[in-house]
């Protein structure tokens, strides 16, 4: 009797373990139910100047491959060559104090 009792609390616990982590709450992150809208891996250059407009500051390409940035007021563009490689959400990020 005693273990079937263990094995239900430890099934209900694995059952709650979604809705607890769900809701819990990370200081310094807000998050809101609409994603803003950024570049998508694989636009050009181009595309992201019409619909986003001039960038706050641009960083030269390094590397090869050369890879460049283009920082927004609340996200950042990662270019390969002329074409977008990833995107990033300033307002997701954790800062340290």
């Amino acid at each position: 009797m005693r273990s079937g009792i263990i094995i239900l609390a430890l099934g209900l616990a694995l059952l709650m373990q979604p809705a607890i982590a769900g809701s819990m709450t990370i200081p310094g992150h807000t998050s809101t139910d609409q994603e803003q809208p950024m570049p998508v891996r694989g636009v050009d250059m181009e595309s992201v100047l019409l619909e986003f407009g001039e960038p706050v500051k641009r960083f030269e390409a390094v590397g090869e491959p050369p890879i460049s940035e283009w920082v927004y007021s609340s996200f950042r563009v990662y270019f390969e060559h002329e074409t977008v490689l990833h995107s990033i959400d300033m307002n997701t990020l954790i800062m340290p104090k």
